[in-house]
């Protein structure tokens, strides 16, 4: 630890933020500059805590006080080569994960905790700006043969740790371009999407092999070709099965899925032009069901498109300000948080459950509601209806698509529908492995990460016997 006394001296900065009135004109990046002398400043307050439990609350156990005491001595490359030990892609979590390990921050426990997050994603940045993150092509290969099925961030750390070690490794694809929900389900506004396509192609340079719009389990891909033509093979398909919402009225049109409607206008971004029926909040009374970060990600769309109004519905009661009795540190604080799609606009409502659509000439004009007590109990009286003229369901998805893939290879599924594995992520069939939301139900983006790293280490031990690869 560089600055003993840091936490005392510095308060937590924010990151800055592009205003909102100019920000809603674009897709682009909400974020601006973090100057290096407040990242310092940042990093000198991560304390010398004796037990780091940042490491515990990240699932892929960074080495968060190393690389803050090496910003705080200005020491930047030295901070990327400790942060890639880890982190495949510290550029994807600096801008899209809740910060686990923030939650777990010693000095969260009375003040605010160091702002990891912010630290990660500028190291990251300040590396390729400075041209220091450059395809390093194996020195050795193996002959084996590895597939990975998806391309999400699990798929994708799969693959770059598989072909470290010296494997031939080929990504397919489902969709038309790499990277998952990363790519689809994500708004420019989060994450560009060049970000991606900077990791394709150091990765493609690397050696690894990418196939987009490949439906294994399709006509033109059956899953025997998949097996006979592998070693191993590591399905990172995600857990894309939205839940639905089984109530009268939902046959209306006007009614869609989030992930529907996210992909739709990241198309549209990406230059996109046949895109089918239009999905657009312009103008229009707009109810989004779900209070979580696909529900954030959908206020943010619906601001950009210009509506009319936009109400964003949760089912469970409000969270508290501050962590409760029965939420101590270092578990993930349950508090009540509000994402930058918040600050831009819109109202909130919580412990409400709806009860049906209602229209006319088959499209949806209203949402009928009523208000829960304790223990979900609804309370008399307090029905309520609501403009609706577009609805998004982002409720949360319910595991991985069973059709196809996972059933004509004759997989074992968990009780909840999940890719079912061993600790070493190796399903039923020995040459078939999973990772990340196939496997463990929808997650966080670290979390897939961190499962792809553990994937791929497994692979290498069943194909060589033993792996140089990191737990």
């Amino acid at each position: 630890m560089g600055k003993a006394t840091g936490f005392m001296e510095y308060a937590r900065e924010s990151y800055p933020e592009r205003d909102i009135p100019k920000r809603l004109h674009d897709y682009k990046e909400i974020y601006l500059d973090f100057p290096n002398e407040a990242l310092q400043k940042q990093g000198a307050r991560c304390m010398d805590c004796g037990v780091p439990f940042c490491h515990q609350g990240c699932p892929l156990g960074n080495l968060i006080p190393e690389w803050n005491d090496l910003i705080y001595k200005n020491r930047w490359k030295d901070a990327i080569v400790r942060l890639h030990a880890t982190n495949n892609f510290p550029e994807f979590t600096g801008l899209l994960c809740p910060a686990p390990c923030e939650g777990a921050c010693v000095l969260g426990i009375n003040e605010k905790p160091v702002s990891i997050k912010y630290i990660e994603f500028n190291i990251i940045k300040k590396a390729f700006e400075e041209g220091w993150i450059k395809p390093e092509p194996p020195k050795k290969l193996t002959g084996k043969k590895v597939a990975v099925v998806g391309s999400g961030p699990a798929g994708m750390a799969c693959a770059w740790q598989l072909r470290k070690v010296g494997h031939d490794v080929t990504v397919f694809e489902r969709a038309d371009r790499i990277g998952g929900l990363l790519r689809y389900g994500i708004p420019d506004f989060k994450m560009e999407k060049y970000r991606i396509d900077l990791r394709v192609k150091q990765m493609s340079k690397e050696g690894v092999i990418f196939k987009t719009s490949v439906h294994i389990g399709g006509p033109n891909y059956p899953v025997q070709k998949l097996t006979n033509e592998f070693d191993a093979i590591a399905l990172c398909m995600g857990a894309t099965n939205a839940r639905e919402l089984a109530i009268p009225g939902r046959e209306l049109n006007g009614i869609h899925l989030a992930m529907d409607y996210l992909t739709q206008q990241n198309k549209k971004n990406a230059g996109d032009k046949d895109l089918g029926f239009p999905i657009d909040a312009k103008g229009k009374n707009v109810i989004i069901l779900g209070g979580g970060d696909t529900g954030a990600d959908c206020l943010g769309t619906v601001h950009r498109q210009g509506e009319k109004s936009v109400v964003q519905i949760e089912l469970l009661p409000k969270p508290p300000d501050e962590r409760a009795s029965s939420n101590p540190w270092p578990q993930w604080p349950m508090v009540y948080r509000v994402s930058p799609a918040h600050h831009e606009g819109g109202d909130r409502l919580y412990s409400i459950m709806t009860k049906k659509f209602s229209g006319e000439n088959g499209q949806v004009k209203k949402l009928h509601l009523v208000h829960l007590g304790p223990s979900f109990v609804e309370i008399p009286g307090s029905e309520e209806t609501l403009d609706a003229d577009l609805v998004l369901l982002a409720l949360g998805f319910v595991g991985p698509d069973k059709k196809g893939l996972l059933t004509d290879l004759g997989l074992t599924l968990d009780a909840r529908g999940n890719v079912a594995t061993n600790a070493k992520k190796q399903t039923n069939i020995p040459q078939i492995f999973a990772a990340g939301d196939v496997r463990r139900g929808a997650s966080l983006v670290v979390w897939a990460i961190a499962e792809g790293r553990q994937c791929a280490k497994s692979i290498d031990e069943y194909l060589m016997g033993a792996s140089p690869l990191p737990d």
